[in-house]
């Protein structure tokens, strides 16, 4: 009778006629080790008694189909004590997450200081290595430079008052144009007299300083 075993959930039975081998993987990682291959007896008495019945027939064939009846039964014991063999020889690599209940490999996924998984209890200094570079991407994201077609789009110009369409033709505008790519009307109204520079009111059609004809 084989025992009750843990793992059931984290192996792979790599197992087949000729003999018994086994992959037991890690929980969190998926990475893990697999046993050496074990030669079964019974599936060479088995290939044995197969051969014999194909070259001589009759007595032999019959000694075959019993041999596969005892090898069925002979192989399935071999096969459990080769799974609990395995399981013993793999144990110490693994252990159990008393959190998440989760099978973890010692190696790369186990906290020895906090008694858990590093799902449950990831390490701290690589938390904080992982956080700085996330912070440095997004502050890269944040502070990149624009495209020379966006730049007019800048928080320097916001307080300009962007039209979306042309006031003449009514055509979308795509960026912050000064004149419409379509009639070529002018879309930013001069604010500035172009001689002296000084601040035009409203609608001005001459300089409030020095008289220039806007």
């Amino acid at each position: 009778m084989v025992e009750h075993l843990e793992f059931t959930a984290n192996y792979n039975d790599l197992s087949t006629e000729q003999g018994f081998q086994f992959e037991f993987v890690c929980g969190r990682c998926n990475s893990g080790y697999r046993t050496k291959f074990k030669p079964s007896l019974t599936g060479k008495v088995s290939g044995a008694l197969d051969a014999a019945s194909s070259i001589f027939g009759g007595i032999f064939g019959t000694a075959a189909n019993i041999g596969d009846r005892v090898h069925s039964a002979t192989w399935e014991k071999a096969h459990d004590d080769a799974f609990v063999e395995a399981a013993q020889e793999i144990r110490p690599h693994f252990i159990q997450c008393p959190r998440c209940q989760t099978w973890v490999c010692r190696e790369k996924c186990w906290n020895t200081k906090k008694g858990l998984c590093k799902e449950c209890a990831p390490d701290l200094g690589v938390e904080m290595a992982a956080a700085q570079a996330s912070k440095s991407v997004e502050e890269i994201w944040a502070h990149a430079a624009m495209a020379e077609e966006d730049k007019k789009l800048g928080t320097e110009y916001w307080r300009e008052g962007i039209t979306a369409t042309c006031p003449n033709c009514e055509k979308p505008l795509a960026a912050n144009a000064k004149f419409c790519p379509e009639c070529g009307y002018s879309l930013k109204p001069k604010d500035k007299c172009p001689k002296c520079g000084a601040k035009l009111l409203p609608n001005a059609k001459f300089c409030a300083e020095c008289g220039e004809k806007i």
